[in-house]
């Protein structure tokens, strides 16, 4: 195994499209890192540039420390596994799983202990002898990920091998892409777009959009401290809930703004934080988790508490999603033309979002009161940084 590094790392399309913009990102040796973002956003080309199938324009990629820029190839010693199983269908999983070894060269009684590792490491070992069309999808996928295992690279690449499998078998074969990285403790890369799987499956996860880096980290620091609001609202699904507001003085501390309703935050927090001393009474935005906000009980009162109207709900078995009006004005996407969540705008614009227990049934048109946990805002700038302390 060996350490990944990308070193301010561009990459120019016909001297036009800038695909990949000083990328500089180290995946340390035996590390699990994915990079998420939206579809176009460059993460397949960082991948193509690590397995060398694109050349470099600017910077360096270096393998176990030493420049592969130059290198095809066969001859960085990694392993890919694609979006589709680029099997060969007239061979069966055990002449699928030797063809790189031939490759290779490799003596006869090496061949046969590859195999038979990387079958049993699999539960492929049952079904060597048959065919690919003889195998469900979940099962062609993993004798693609063990073509790649057998031959023992130094980094494992992986370019949204889930997205052609249905629901269930997506959770299935990435707790065993998981599971299995564990076990064998190889360097690995893996893009995609869906976020659960960046969320579940990596030590840390890259967040990208237009080929520039946004934020690396472990899922929940990024969950809990995005740097900016692009990766607040691509992280989280239903997506973090911001507007515009604004953080003013108030006689026993200090308000945040939502609508005419002015919500108290913990004067220790404000105080202690540089950036939003700076910005008070300006323009910001402010973000609220869905899980922060929560339905009042009956008898709870208090000056974090607003009335609201429904305006849909999704069961999801275990958990209600409740969409209704704001009295703020919501950050929208006209305001970042870029978002890569458009589909899904039509309840941003004009809702909020809460996730409340499944027991709680509101109709559409019912007023409810809800609870803001404001020690759970999120402070960003209008051009959408974080203001976070120092």
């Amino acid at each position: 195994m060996a350490e990944l590094e990308f070193h301010k790392v561009n990459k120019i399309f016909d001297g036009e499209v800038h695909a990949v913009r000083d990328l500089s990102l180290k995946i340390r040796d035996g590390e699990f890192v994915v990079m998420v973002g939206p579809s176009g956003c460059g993460k397949s080309t960082v991948l193509r540039l690590a397995a060398g199938l694109e050349t470099v324009s600017d910077g360096d990629i270096r393998i176990g420390g030493d420049s592969v820029n130059h290198l095809s190839p066969q001859e960085r010693n990694i392993a890919m596994v694609f979006q589709n199983y680029a099997l060969y269908p007239h061979k069966t999983v055990r002449k699928n799983l030797l063809f790189p070894l031939k490759m290779m060269k490799l003596d006869q009684q090496e061949i046969e202990k590859r195999i038979e590792k990387a079958s049993r490491l699999l539960g492929l070992h049952d079904y060597l002898e048959r065919k690919p069309g003889q195998l469900s999808g979940g099962e062609r996928q993993r004798v693609a990920m063990g073509r790649a295992i057998v031959r023992d690279p130094q980094v494992f690449l992986m370019d949204e091998p889930l997205s052609n499998l249905d629901a269930k078998l997506r959770v299935e074969i990435r707790e065993q892409i998981a599971g299995l990285q564990r076990r064998i403790g190889i360097t690995a890369l893996y893009v995609t777009h869906d976020q659960v799987e960046a969320m579940t499956l990596g030590d840390r996860v890259a967040v990208i959009k237009d080929g520039e880096l946004q934020q690396v980290g472990t899922a929940r620091e990024i969950y809990d401290a995005p740097v900016n609001v692009f990766v607040a609202t691509f992280i989280g699904s239903p997506r973090m809930n911001i507007f515009h507001s604004r953080i003013e003085r108030a006689d026993e501390g200090y308000t945040v703004m939502f609508g005419d309703h002015r919500l108290p935050l913990d004067a220790d927090e404000v105080d202690s934080n540089r950036k939003l001393q700076q910005q008070l009474g300006e323009p910001i935005l402010a973000g609220l988790r869905p899980e922060a906000v929560t339905r009042a009980d009956d008898d709870e009162s208090g000056d974090r508490l607003i009335d609201v109207k429904v305006m849909n709900t999704e069961m999801l078995g275990h958990e209600l999603i409740v969409y209704f009006e704001s009295e703020a004005e919501l950050y929208s996407e006209d305001d970042d033309p870029d978002s890569p969540r458009e589909e899904e705008g039509r309840h941003w614009d004009s809702a909020m979002v809460a996730r409340l227990p499944a027991d709680i049934r509101p109709g559409k048109e019912e007023k409810i009161t809800l609870c803001f946990d404001t020690s759970k805002l999120r402070f960003f700038t209008t051009d959408g940084g974080a203001l976070d302390p120092d």
